[in-house]
């Protein structure tokens, strides 16, 4: 299981590098236990929480065209909110 939560994270950043993520702000909890990154392209708005012991453990969550919260569970969760959120920008 650790090698799936490890493989995963690293997809999600592969892919966010290819298309051209932007980091938009990056907080770090006072105990340095975790922290929270926030990156955009465009209008779609992309959260990463990160354990600093556990990188593998991240959650992920991004907002789909009406503002709801979505938790990603995989990359093709990530991409196809992604491209729905972009393909609704013309």
């Amino acid at each position: 299981m650790k090698n799936i939560a490890h493989s995963l994270y690293s997809r999600i950043h592969t892919w966010m590098d290819a298309i051209g993520f932007r980091l938009n702000a990056s907080q770090t909890s006072k105990n340095k236990r975790f922290t929270i990154r926030h990156y955009f392209f465009e209008t779609f708005n992309f959260i990463e929480k990160t354990e600093a012991r556990h990188p593998e453990r991240s959650k992920f969550m991004c907002f789909d065209a009406y503002g709801e919260k979505i938790n990603v569970h995989s990359l093709l969760e990530l991409q196809a909110a992604f491209f729905e959120n972009i393909s609704q920008l013309k």
